[in-house]
């Protein structure tokens, strides 16, 4: 078989069969029911995280539902609308995509000849729909997340009125509104804020859709295809690994297959895929920021999508986070999710990920000639925690200053002093969650491992609680990856001025039923 013949995994833009290795993303809506949209006349919307399958899935069906020849289906993209603040010029915008989408699908569909700008693209729906008459029309407008203000609100009330005329040679029988979020959050972000109302400029919605995740065995099932064709085989725990990281998010499982398979291994290489492979293909993604990721850091510059991220961090129980626009916001983004009956970043590559931005610019602002590695080389973890005492009672209160996240600071400055030291060599993984009460950390260094478990001491908190409490937390995450790995438990007096004991008093070191503890 010949290279240019292969398909591939995918991770820029929708997926063809013919092309890319994939599994009908029908298979993971939720709560569709896909026949009646057509039969019953009905409006709906779709709402997913950024490349999960959204747009693959339209364009298929839009292609099934024309290749019956009882319909006529239009996939029409406004992302043209992107920061259009007119609702005239937007209206010009999605007239030109209905354009092309009436050429997809073999029409010449023109623009009705007396029209007010204001109402030109519905004009242009309903010249459209009497075109393909005596065939229903149907019609799926992606990218909707792109208009804002008045021009959404314009161009729900403009379909909303032709949905009370719509029908056959009228108007399109059916409309799907798609994108990142559900139409009320559009709806609500319009208004400023304001929560939807009965008398909303779209209250004709059927049904609320979206679409999950791979499970366990969609992954496998997916990477299968490739064996089939080239006889690659994988083995099962550089599955395993794949779904332990990616948590079944399409882009991150094709990204890391594809790595593994055209990067990490040569694309004429068809060796059985390792752990190893995996691993480096996870590094390479990471190191790389591509569009996904990247757009996933660029969102921390919103306060409210940063409140999110530092309560997580911080481990504290905080109800009221969950009533917040910006966990909506993250909801939709696909940023959290409930793992294990938890509240977390949705899976441990975006952990590292944001990780990295937020101690970004501390890691590159750390100097100094730091003692952490024993005289083979290794991490020496005693040395390189002492250094960081020294270092946090130097530059702590300093670096706070200019923090925008005081809340999380000793965790957000202990990652980025490891970060900064271990480059290169070692790898850090995160574990944290709301209502945890705790950061978990990983250390990995040329081969060898160490758990730091962070606690901080506030002044609602009894010293003594806290510790017992952080003993028996770090015992746990020890003894649930291995019991003989070393283990520290980490704990940052952020009490009041008043409460805090004198640096020479604060800053301690012993030994605890086998757990080093570390006083900040």
């Amino acid at each position: 078989m010949l290279v240019a013949e292969m398909r591939f995994f995918n991770t820029t833009g929708p997926c063809f069969p013919e092309r890319h290795f994939m599994l009908p993303p029908e298979e993971r809506l939720v709560g569709a029911q896909l026949h009646r949209y057509v039969r019953d006349q009905l409006y709906w919307s779709l709402h997913a995280p950024r490349q999960t399958g959204k747009t693959t899935f339209l364009k298929s069906w839009a292609r099934e539902l024309n290749s019956k020849g009882d319909v006529v289906a239009a996939y029409v993209t406004i992302e043209g609308c992107q920061g259009v603040e007119d609702p005239v010029e937007a209206g010009r915008i999605i007239s030109s995509a209905i354009d092309d989408a009436a050429m997809e699908v073999g029409c010449e569909c023109p623009r009705p000849a007396a029209s007010y700008p204001e109402t030109l693209f519905a004009d242009h729906l309903r010249e459209f729909a009497r075109l393909v008459s005596p065939k229903p029309f149907v019609v799926f407008f992606d990218e909707v997340d792109v208009l804002q203000g008045a021009p959404l609100i314009r161009f729900l009330r403009l379909l909303r009125g032709g949905f009370t005329t719509r029908g056959i040679g009228v108007f399109p029988v059916s409309v799907a509104l798609v994108g990142m979020r559900d139409l009320k959050d559009y709806i609500t972000q319009a208004k400023d804020g304001v929560r939807v109302n009965p008398g909303s400029p779209f209250n004709i919605k059927e049904d609320s859709i979206s679409i999950g995740n791979f499970s366990k065995d969609d992954i496998a099932r997916l990477f299968a295809q490739r064996t089939e064709e080239t006889g690659q085989q994988i083995a099962p725990e550089a599955l395993e690994y794949v779904w332990d990281q990616s948590r079944g998010q399409p882009w991150i499982v094709n990204n890391l297959f594809k790595r593994a398979t055209m990067r990490v291994l040569d694309e004429n290489d068809f060796a059985t895929v390792l752990l190893a492979h995996v691993q480096a293909a996870r590094e390479q993604m990471v190191e790389a920021r591509e569009t996904h990721l990247d757009a996933l850091e660029y969102r921390l510059d919103d306060p409210e999508i940063r409140r999110v991220v530092a309560t997580l961090i911080n481990g504290e129980p905080d109800v009221s986070l969950l009533d917040t626009e910006g966990f909506r916001l993250a909801q939709d983004l696909g940023l959290v999710a409930r793992v294990n009956g938890a509240w977390t970043v949705a899976n441990p590559i975006y952990r590292e990920v944001l990780a990295r931005k937020l101690t970004f610019a501390a890691q590159e602002t750390i100097y100094g000639d730091f003692h952490w590695q024993a005289p083979d080389g290794s991490l020496d973890m005693d040395s390189l925690l002492r250094e960081f005492q020294q270092f946090w009672r130097e530059n702590s209160e300093i670096w706070e200053e200019k923090s925008d996240y005081t809340e999380v600071f000793p965790q957000l400055l202990l990652m980025a002093f490891l970060q900064r030291l271990l480059n290169g060599g070692g790898h850090i993984s995160r574990e944290y969650a709301l209502g945890r009460g705790r950061l978990d950390l990983l250390v990995e260094y040329e081969g060898t491992r160490n758990i730091i478990e962070i606690k901080i001491l506030r002044d609602r908190t009894a010293p003594d609680r806290l510790l017992a409490a952080g003993l028996e937390q770090t015992r746990r995450y020890r003894d649930g990856i291995d019991t003989s790995i070393p283990a520290y438990l980490l704990v940052f007096d952020r009490r009041s001025d008043e409460k805090k004991a004198p640096w020479d008093e604060r800053l301690t070191w012993s030994e605890i039923d086998g757990i080093t503890v570390v006083g900040l």
